[in-house]
């Protein structure tokens, strides 16, 4: 699969297969990982190559809708109308996922609980704090209660305590959905993630267990022996 914003290379002949599991996406600056997750996301489209997701291709347009209805996703910049509670942006997830109306709000008072935001399910979103906006942004990821969980740097902003909630979520989905976390904390991908995929420069250069990722030199080795010149790692 390649893909391309204009005459960039975003993402060069990757070959991937991901199962059940957390799968970290790791590279550096301008590596392609959220181009890779907007085009999981089916939110852009790769020039070429085949692409499925959970057994559909999202060229088709009917088949597209099946994966948005079981696809959650997290961008790396994420955002709300600012006079919708917390309660309102999640069922307004809910609502563009195509999730029935039965059982919607207890959906979204689940994946509102799973980020521990229960107390302040009623407030504002322009009241939260960045890392509570944060939270909001991986609940409406959850409501669906997805198959395939796309997340872009879903720990920014999140305090150690909630993050170590998060890595214990991360875990506990990773046993029925195919969950990538695309991170720049090592942190995350030693305590949730059972692979880790590494780009640089475009390209896959590494994929294998986090523990076979550190007997290869870590990620910063890997980085750097795999940077083109004039590329900052």
């Amino acid at each position: 699969m390649t893909v391309r914003h204009r005459r960039t290379t975003a993402v060069d002949s990757l070959d991937l297969d991901l199962g059940n599991g957390v799968h970290a996406l790791l590279g550096p600056n301008g590596a392609g990982k959220s181009s890779l997750l907007r085009v999981l996301a089916t939110a852009a489209a790769a020039v070429e190559g085949e692409l499925k997701l959970l057994g559909r291709d999202p060229r088709r347009p009917a088949e597209r809708l099946e994966i948005r209805r079981r696809l959650g996703y997290l961008p790396q910049t994420f955002g709300m109308f600012r006079g919708f509670t917390v309660r309102e942006c999640v069922s307004y997830a809910a609502w563009l996922k195509d999730m029935p109306n039965r059982g919607a709000a207890d959906a979204v008072e689940r994946a509102v609980d799973q980020v521990g935001l229960t107390s302040r399910m009623d407030a504002k979103y322009r009241t939260l704090s960045g890392g509570m906006r944060r939270r909001v942004g991986i609940a409406q990821a959850l409501v669906n209660n997805p198959r395939l969980l796309l997340l872009d740097e879903p720990t920014t902003g999140l305090d150690p305590a909630e993050r170590d909630r998060f890595h214990a979520l991360l875990r506990q989905l990773g046993a029925t959905t195919t969950v990538v976390l695309a991170t720049h904390l090592m942190e995350d991908v030693h305590a949730c993630c059972d692979s880790a995929i590494v780009l640089c420069a475009s390209r896959k250069v590494f994929l294998g267990s986090p523990q076979a990722l550190e007997e290869a030199g870590g990620y910063a080795g890997i980085v750097a022996s795999n940077a083109q010149p004039g590329n900052d790692p």
